[in-house]
C-alpha cells in the first residue's frame, strides 16, 4: 500500500508523452483535461504519503523529478512552437542542469546530501508553471496583450537567475562550512 503514491506519480510522468503529443497537435482542450488530472495526481500522491504515512526517499525524488519532466518538456514543447523565447528556455534548462551537477558535486564533496528547496526555488517553479499556464490559455483560448505575457517571461528569468545564484551560494557556503544539510 505505501507504494501508492510512488505508482501514482510514475503514472504522472508516464502522462507527459499524451499531454505532450496534444499540446504538439494544438488540441488544447484535451490538453487541458490532462494537465489538470496531472494535477490532481501530484495532490493525491501528496495527501497519500502524508495523510497515510506511505511518504518514501524514493517518492520524494520521483515527485519532484515527475514535476519538473512535465515543465521541462512543455516549455521545449512551447519554444520549439514558437510560443516561449529559446533564450527563456535555455536559461531554465541551464538553471536545473547547474542544481543538478552542484548537488552531485556537493554530494561528492561532503557525502551526505539531503535537498530542500529553497524558497526562491519554489517561487520560481510557481512563476514557471503560470507562465505555461498563461501562455496555454494565450495561445488556445484567449489571446492575452503582449504585456502580460513578457512580464511573466521577464518574471521567471528573474526568479530562475536568482535561484540558480542562491543554490550556489548555500552550497558554497555549506562546503567551506562543513555542514551537509541544505
Amino acid at each position: 500500500m505505501e507504494q501508492i503514491p510512488n505508482i501514482i506519480t510514475v503514472l504522472r510522468m508516464f502522462a507527459i508523452i499524451p499531454i505532450a503529443w496534444l499540446l504538439w497537435q494544438d488540441a488544447f482542450v484535451p490538453a487541458i483535461y490532462c494537465l489538470i488530472l496531472a494535477g490532481l495526481s501530484d495532490a493525491l500522491d501528496g495527501f497519500l504519503a502524508r495523510r497515510c504515512g506511505w511518504g518514501s526517499r524514493m517518492g520524494a525524488m520521483l515527485d519532484p523529478l515527475a514535476d519538473k519532466l512535465l515543465i521541462v518538456s512543455i516549455m521545449l514543447l512551447f519554444s520549439a512552437k514558437g510560443y516561449l523565447p529559446e533564450w527563456l528556455v535555455l536559461l531554465a534548462l541551464g538553471r536545473d542542469l547547474m542544481i543538478v551537477g552542484g548537488a552531485l558535486l556537493y554530494r561528492y564533496i561532503t557525502g551526505a546530501l539531503e535537498m530542500k528547496p529553497l524558497l526562491i526555488s519554489k517561487l520560481n517553479t510557481a512563476f514557471q508553471i503560470l507562465l505555461l499556464l498563461v501562455t496555454l490559455l494565450h495561445v488556445g483560448f484567449y489571446p492575452l496583450s503582449a504585456g502580460i505575457i513578457a512580464g511573466l517571461q521577464a518574471l521567471v528569468a528573474v526568479t530562475t537567475l536568482f535561484s540558480g545564484l542562491a543554490y550556489v551560494y548555500w552550497w558554497t557556503y555549506y562546503v567551506f562550512h562543513k555542514e551537509v544539510s541544505v
